[in-house]
Formats: structure tokens, sequence, C-alpha cells
């Protein structure tokens, strides 16, 4: 099994745009700017990353264009690209490439331009063969199906979502950076132009531009650095379906299984997390997320989002910097979770700071509810 990589690598670098509309900013530019912030932070030069993982929704071929543009040789490289998880994804590769000697500092970065090439979602997608033909809005559509399914089965209400969506904005108003800050209630959400029945304009993510990067060392060398060591302790990828008329429940999502993965591999359960940043491009996906990850029973997550339990001074801190929800979401958002994550157990996060935060768990979807990745990260006194 995995145990025996808890703790081989950290995280020592981060870097992100200063501002989520950046015209005349391509992907690459962002990226690039993220990857110099990230190397910067981590005390080291952008030549000195010879491990690229990158995904984007512009480029064909993405960790090429990506060592073209920032002038890399690499020795390892990974595109793979499972929608907005792939970065929460990229962390194994990177762990097992550095373990194995095959890189010494692994870089995951990402950049969009979304926002401003007028909010249209460039993906390099195949035909969806069995939805096509019906025209979905995707990828709301979807989405909404998985939020009318579990209103039918479980009773959630459109006023248990909107409480994702007002935490959300919350912790948004207490993170200089974050897109949206103005405050936002229950009615604002239900209030909103519908968009996808029964999701309104407020139960959706922000379409922003921006980019992310993060620098991963072997843990022997990240303790020499700049910035302290966020260790990888543990994570799981898996998938249930690509499109989602192949999704066998509604209700249910892979995240059961990643979670578990992630889980056994850093030797915790749910009751050693301290903060969580999971994907939320709808106001369902945290319901979901925390029910298949444990932390609720299925079909209880509505009710355990409501009462402020995930709101700034709430029992359990979810999404900390405003999420794709408030804080940023430029086509894909998983760099911007695990980046959140590192920040929070460094204690860099200002007012929205989760005291003593030692463990965070960050959590990737991508596709439609179609790849989950789950990861622990831990400051030194969880090794």
């Amino acid at each position: 099994m995995a145990e025996h990589l808890k703790g081989r690598a950290a995280i020592v670098g981060v870097g992100m745009t200063q501002a989520w509309i950046n015209p005349g900013m391509t992907s690459l530019d962002q990226l690039a700017a993220s990857v110099s912030a990230a190397c910067a932070d981590a005390g080291i030069e952008v030549s000195d990353i010879d491990g690229l993982f990158a995904s984007t929704l512009s480029e064909f071929m993405p960790t090429l264009s990506v060592a073209e543009y920032l002038g890399l040789q690499p020795t390892y490289m990974d595109g793979t690209n499972i929608g907005g998880s792939s970065f929460v994804g990229h962390l194994l590769p990177a762990l097992l490439a550095l373990e194995a000697g095959l890189c010494t500092v692994a870089c995951v970065c990402y950049g969009s331009d979304q926002r401003s090439q007028g909010a249209r979602l460039k993906t390099l997608s195949e035909r969806m063969t069995w939805e096509a033909d019906f025209a979905p809005r995707n990828p709301i559509s979807g989405y909404a199906m998985a939020t009318a399914r579990h209103m039918h089965q479980y009773g959630t209400t459109r006023e248990q979502l909107a409480q994702v969506a007002v935490a959300a904005r919350a912790w948004a108003g207490l993170n200089p950076q974050a897109h949206q800050r103005d405050p936002i209630t229950v009615q604002d959400v239900l209030a909103s132009r519908m968009v996808s029945d029964p999701l309104s304009l407020l139960d959706c993510c922000l379409v922003t531009d921006g980019g992310g990067a993060l620098i991963l060392t072997r843990a022997d060398r990240a303790r020499s650095l700049r910035q302290e060591p966020v260790y990888v302790l543990g994570a799981g990828a898996a998938t249930t379906h690509r499109q989602i008329s192949s999704m066998p429940d509604l209700t249910a999502t892979a995240a059961r299984h990643s979670g578990e993965r992630a889980f056994a591999m850093a030797g915790l359960t749910p009751a050693d997390v301290d903060v969580l940043q999971l994907y939320d491009a709808f106001t369902i996906n945290p319901i979901l997320f925390l029910e298949d990850l444990g932390f609720c029973r299925k079909g209880e997550g509505g009710a355990f989002v409501s009462g402020g339990r995930i709101a700034p001074g709430g029992e359990l801190p979810v999404n900390t910097n405003g999420g794709g929800l408030s804080c940023c979401h430029p086509g894909m958002y998983g760099i911007f979770a695990l980046a959140e994550g590192v920040l929070q157990l460094r204690g860099q996060t200002g007012k929205r700071q989760v005291a003593d935060a030692q463990v965070a768990l960050v959590h990737g979807n991508g596709g439609q509810l179609s790849s989950q990745v789950t990861a622990l990260l831990g400051t030194a006194a969880t090794l």
C-alpha cells in the first residue's frame, strides 16, 4: 500500500495571480506569473524546476507548451487532464516522481483567461455521445440534475443549498483577494436569476481569469527552503463515469473512494481534519462531498451545512478563501483549493485564519461529478 509515502514530499511554494480579471494576459501568461511567484515564495529559481505537471483548457499538449513558455526542459512531465481535480490529482504522480528520483523540484501549475475571453469556456473535449442530441447547458445541466435528485431523495431544500453560498461569501469577506466580497443572504440566493432549475445564479461559481502554481520537493530538501513545509500526508483518486447520464447514482460521488484512499494513506479520519477546501463549482458540491468524505451521513448534507456550521465561526471551516463561489473560478479551480489549504497550514491567511490548523483536506472535482481526488496535507506536527 501507499502508507510509506506519507510525508515523503512537501509543498514549499505557492503562487497565484494578483487579480481575477487580467485582460491582455493569455492563459500561459497567467500560468507563468503564478509559477514565478511560487518559485519566489519557495526561494528557488524557475530554472530549478525539473518536474512539470500542468493542465489547461486551452493547450492540447499542456506540458510541452508550458515547458517551452517557461524555457524548461524537464526530466519528468505529466499533462493529465481530468477536469478541475487535475491539480489535486497531480500530487500523486509528483510524489511518486520525487520519491523515485525522476525529478527534484516539481511544479504543479495552471492558467486561464476565461473571463477575458468573454466567459467562454475553452475546452478540448470529446462529443458527449449519449447527451449531445439533447443540447444540455453543460456543465450546469448535469449538476442541476444531481441537485434535483438529492432534493427529491433526501428532502434537501434550496434554502439549505443557499447556506453554502452564504458561508462562502462570508469567508470571502475576510479575504482581500476574493473577487466577490459583498455579503449575501439566503433570500438573495433564492431571489437570484434561475440558471438551470433548481440552481440559480448565486448557486453557481464565478467566471474569472487567473493562475496558480505549487512547488514540491522531497521532505529532506523541503526543510532547508524558505517556507515551513506543508507535507502531503495522503492522496487518492477515483472516477465513476465521464458523462453524467452514466453516473451510477446522482447522489453519490466517487469521493467516497478517493477519500477512503487518502485517509488510509495518511492514517487519519475525518475527525482529524481542521479545515476543508472542497471544490464548489455549485452549491450542491460541498453537500455531496461532506457526505461522501464521511463528515456526515448520506442525505444529511443539507442539514449539516445549515446554521453557520461551515461559515466563519462555525465548527467546521469549509472553503476559507471564499471558494469557487466567491473567491475565483477560472475554468478549473483545484489548484486554488490546494493553495488555500497550504496557506492555512502555514498560518498565513490573516483574518480568515483557522486557529491551530494542522491538517487540511483538499478535494478536487472534475467534469460533471466525474473525477474525484482527495488530498490530506499536514504540518510537521502531523508526521
